[in-house]
């Protein structure tokens, strides 16, 4: 059944991996996701429903506008495909269909934020705002019609990792806010399953982000250079998502001999 539900979701995915392309677009831009209908970067032309299909039409059409022949940026099916993934790999993991729905549009919302902080160096409030809202709404409704999930812990989880963030953000001057909210909101999700998630996010975003900062250095960035934390953010809830439980369990066993 868990295989059923992730390729019954994928095809979903795909289709809302399309929308947050727009979204990663347009939201730092202050337009709407809405209307025009999707165009070429280059030319301005209206792209047609046949090629509007994700990752297909960007294949199909070889990565280039039909109109003007530009060159259009592989990123649009790298988000597509990646969200796809994100969204129906969710449903492998967790039976339980309302958490399944809780994780895959957490994981949904993580390429394209990750996408918008690396080049604009925003996480925007457009995105974080509503999600901080309709996410404790579902689990609220989730937990009422017995899902397995823990309003307690989801509230501990949503001031624990923002929480600390707020005070990095406060005392270093060198993390925004849109990092704290995106905190907040994988400590919230991930909190209503258990402590032990919020753990493993925090902790996998710490140690990814001192490597690519290891890496920025070797690259030539000195140290004074702003590196955006959305990106690893994203990257903890991902993994806590797929491997906090094994993580958490491994971690007890043989670091701390639980």
């Amino acid at each position: 059944m868990v295989w059923l539900a992730a390729i019954v979701a994928f095809p979903f995915g795909l289709a809302l991996g399309s929308f947050m392309t727009v979204v990663a677009e347009r939201v730092p831009a202050g337009e709407s996701v809405i209307r025009p209908r999707s165009r070429c970067p280059s030319c301005g032309a209206e792209i047609a429903n046949r090629d509007n299909i994700p990752v297909l039409g960007w294949v199909r059409l070889r990565g280039r506008c039909r109109s003007c022949g530009s060159r259009i940026s592989a990123t649009y099916p790298i988000l597509e495909l990646s969200t796809a993934l994100l969204f129906s790999g969710a449903f492998l993991v967790y039976e339980n269909v309302w958490v399944g729905v809780a994780l895959a549009f957490l994981l949904m919302l993580m390429p394209a934020i990750g996408a918008i902080d690396i080049e604009h160096r925003i996480i925007p409030n457009r995105l974080m705002y509503p999600a901080l809202v309709a996410f404790p709404v579902y689990l609220s409704i989730a937990w009422l019609i017995g899902a397995p999930v823990d309003l307690a812990r989801m509230l501990i989880g949503f001031t624990s990792f923002g929480g600390a963030l707020f005070v990095v953000a406060f005392v270093s001057r060198g993390m925004g806010m849109g990092d704290v909210k995106l905190a907040a909101l994988i400590g919230l999700v991930l909190g209503s399953l258990g402590l032990r998630y919020v753990g493993v996010a925090a902790g996998a975003a710490i140690v990814l982000g001192g490597v690519g900062a290891i890496v920025a250095l070797i690259l030539g960035r000195g140290r004074k250079a702003a590196i955006p934390f959305g990106p690893y953010l994203a990257a903890g809830a991902v993994v806590s998502t797929f491997w906090g439980a094994q993580i958490a369990g491994w971690y007890l066993r043989n670091l701390l001999g639980a």
